[in-house]
């Protein structure tokens, strides 16, 4: 068992930019299991890697495609091609207790590999585009308020600087 821990801002971890896994392997099949029982203890919908101080580029999402529990892990993901903008109230873990409505593209083409290494390119729409991108935020140390206007952006931070530094 793999002991992680949430890490809530202002935490450096969360604005680092992440190295690409060069590995996949039952070490990190281990940390997405962990990372799994983490996200569902929370309540929460995705969880990026450097939330739980790994600095590598890879977030899990809960599968928006059915209606089962089933979780997906992104590794070294990216965005290929996006559109369709959309406005919905987003909140995370890293951050409990705020949210706030931003904007993201409704529809991604993306890529990424699996727990196997296979490299997989899939469509996403919805619910489901939108975690995948507020995910790979946390992936280049960008938080979602920093994706809001700017003054709704310092509102933001001030209230939650005010709140987490202590």
């Amino acid at each position: 068992m793999i002991n992680i821990e949430l890490k809530i801002y202002p935490d450096e971890l969360l604005r680092k930019v992440s190295k690409e896994v060069k590995n996949i392997d039952q070490k990190l099949s281990k940390i997405y299991d962990e990372m799994c029982i983490l996200m569902n203890n929370e309540k929460g919908i995705g969880l990026a890697a450097p939330q739980i101080g790994i600095n590598e580029r890879f977030f899990i999402s809960k599968d928006f495609s059915n209606d089962s529990d089933k979780t997906i892990i992104f590794i070294n993901p990216e965005i290929i091609e996006a559109d369709d903008i959309v406005e919905s109230k987003e909140g995370c873990l890293s951050i409990p207790g705020h949210y706030d409505y931003v904007k993201r593209n409704n529809r991604i083409l993306v890529s990424y590999f699996d727990l196997s290494g296979k490299n997989e390119k899939k469509e996403f729409l919805d619910m489901q585009s939108i975690v995948f991108q507020h995910e790979l935020d946390h992936l280049d140390g960008i938080l979602f308020p920093d994706r809001l206007p700017k003054i709704r952006k310092d509102i933001f931070f001030k209230k939650i600087d005010k709140e987490f530094k202590k």
